[in-house]
């Protein structure tokens, strides 16, 4: 079973509430999606490997740790999942980043993908699939089967999501028991017309300063 984590570090969930509110403007809603995602970026690589490197210091010749074994790639979920990129990127500058894009059929409310543009070695790399919301988890589950298509294993992806609903987070659980999920809050429930609550509205309109 992969892990489901709440990353609770007091300055994520300081700037969680500021993003929530509605007096959050665009630019700095844009610049809190980035920060968080800076801080869940340090939380999630926690397990990458390290090798020994021999290096050479000012005083002497001595054996360090570097990152080793597996590349990285950011695949964001299209559009919001566009917020979460350079925050993670800042923190591993040479990681690849793939792109998914969905969009919601009106009548079904199911999402229907319209592109998927990933690294040629995308088996090959750790993966951070990233998207603000994890609502009804139908887009998760959409781009992860896309992944698992194209021969990513199910041990080189994470989800990593600002806000999660209990029945997405159960959703995507049970159709990919084996992916670690990363959330900076497990709100309470989804409405009827499938938005989290309390939430923060739609991340992609927020985040663009559409309607």
């Amino acid at each position: 079973m992969g892990k489901f984590q709440v990353v609770t570090h007091p300055l994520i969930q300081h700037k969680l509430t500021i993003l929530r509110q509605t007096s959050t403007g665009t630019k700095e809603f844009r610049e809190l999606v980035n920060e968080i995602a800076m801080l869940l970026g340090y939380e999630i690589s926690r397990e990458l490997p390290l090798e020994d490197v021999e290096i050479e210091t000012p005083i002497t010749r001595t054996v360090q740790k570097t990152l080793s074994g597996k590349k990285l790639a950011i695949v964001p979920i299209l559009r919001a999942g566009i917020g979460m990129v350079d925050g993670i990127l800042s923190l591993v500058p040479a990681a690849k980043v793939g792109h998914i894009g969905m969009y919601r059929d009106e009548e079904t409310l199911q999402p229907v993908e319209y592109l998927v543009k990933l690294p040629e070695d995308i088996d090959q790399r750790q993966i951070f699939v990233v998207d603000p919301m994890l609502a009804t988890g139908g887009s998760a589950i959409l781009a992860i089967d896309s992944l698992k298509k194209r021969g990513a294993g199910a041990a080189n992806i994470k989800f990593v999501c600002l806000v999660a609903a209990p029945e997405g987070v159960k959703a995507l659980q049970e159709a990919h028991p084996d992916i670690d999920v990363y959330t900076a809050a497990l709100d309470e429930k989804l409405n009827e017309h499938g938005y989290i609550v309390p939430g923060l509205g739609d991340a992609g309109d927020r985040l663009f300063g559409t309607k």
